[in-house]
């Protein structure tokens, strides 16, 4: 593709992330003769607002991608499946958000930052957006994997803000935090198994049957494809916390060379899309937290040191908005390469 403007669709437009993608296009200035705006029959006809115009959202059906240059899809992955191969087949290059073909060996898994060639080469027209969690894990990783002669495992803790649960999430929790300050009996959970206010819970997606849920095994099989590093293995646990928005990952990674923390902290500080917040001994300490981060493009990184138990190996934090650079931004840094 060339950098003529883009007749571009958003299928998901209505929801967290979709209006998250809106907002990345306008900013960005993405390059746009037309928008299309997709949903589901219940949201057609809601009006979103785009460069101080009002669109109106459409249906989306097997159709509605007559045209379309790019298609970027935030959806679900059923949707993904059903209308994503119908988008490709018109011609559209589809960037989809979902799971749906992310371990698909015809499509590449992206993220701009780290592995920004793997995005011209979709055979299918379609390319996968990463798992959130996985990105915001990769911004910190990958600079010290080039650093120190690549890496060969992980273990890392996330945690997770509700809002990757999308607005369930966030309403299960302002209900739950309303019902504890006025001391009324806590409303119905619908969203978590466990009470997520004033609480953590170890437990994001289904669990496998190795103990690992999906989403700890995402990192696992998405880091080795992002990074060309067939052998890395992740070991992983997820936590859902009760912040809003940004997710924040503590890292132990063991690598090929001996590392070096002052020589990781100038690798991270000269990567795009990523800034060094380490000062453990100013006061007060500075150190990167989920409200830092939150509605920033940028992934902050900090608490770097040596790692106490394994050879060749450093431990870091790492937070990044999900929303943003873990959905939405990545996906239109994406539609940026085409």
């Amino acid at each position: 593709m060339n950098s003529a403007p883009k007749h571009v669709a958003i299928a998901g437009a209505t929801g967290a992330v979709g209006e998250e993608l809106l907002n990345c296009l306008e900013q960005r200035d993405f390059p746009i003769s037309e928008l299309t705006l997709l949903a589901s029959a219940r949201s057609a006809g809601k009006k979103l607002k785009f460069r101080g115009e009002e669109l109106t959202v459409k249906e989306m059906t097997m159709d509605s991608f007559a045209g379309v240059d790019i298609a970027l899809f935030s959806a679900g992955g059923g949707i993904s499946k059903t209308f994503g191969p119908a988008a490709a087949a018109e011609g559209a290059v589809v960037v989809d958000n979902s799971s749906a073909f992310r371990m698909d060996d015809e499509v590449p898994l992206v993220v701009p930052e780290v592995n920004p060639a793997d995005a011209l080469n979709h055979p299918r027209n379609i390319i996968a957006n990463p798992n959130c969690t996985t990105i915001i894990t990769l911004m910190g990783l990958n600079p010290l994997h080039h650093a120190f002669g690549g890496v060969k495992s992980i273990i890392a803790s996330s945690y997770q803000a509700v809002s990757g649960s999308g607005v369930a999430g966030m309403t299960e929790l302002d209900g739950q935090m309303e019902a504890i300050v006025r001391g009324e009996p806590m409303p119905e959970r619908s969203c978590y198994p466990h009470q997520i206010a004033l609480n953590v819970i170890p437990h994001v997606d289904a669990f496998t049957e190795n103990g690992y849920t999906k989403e700890e095994m995402k990192m696992h099989f998405e880091g080795r494809k992002i990074l060309h590093a067939p052998d890395l293995n992740a070991s992983v646990t997820c936590v859902r916390v009760p912040v809003h928005r940004s997710h924040a990952v503590s890292v132990t990674a063991v690598f090929n060379d001996d590392p070096d923390v002052d020589r990781a902290r100038e690798a991270i500080a000269a990567a795009p899309g990523v800034q060094v917040v380490d000062g453990p001994f100013m006061d007060p300490p500075l150190y990167p937290t989920p409200l830092d981060s939150s509605n920033g493009d940028d992934c902050l990184v900090g608490r770097i040191r040596r790692d106490l138990v394994l050879e060749n190996a450093l431990t870091f934090w790492v937070v990044g908005d999900q929303v943003r650079k873990g959905a939405a931004l990545n996906t239109v840094q994406i539609a940026e390469l085409l």
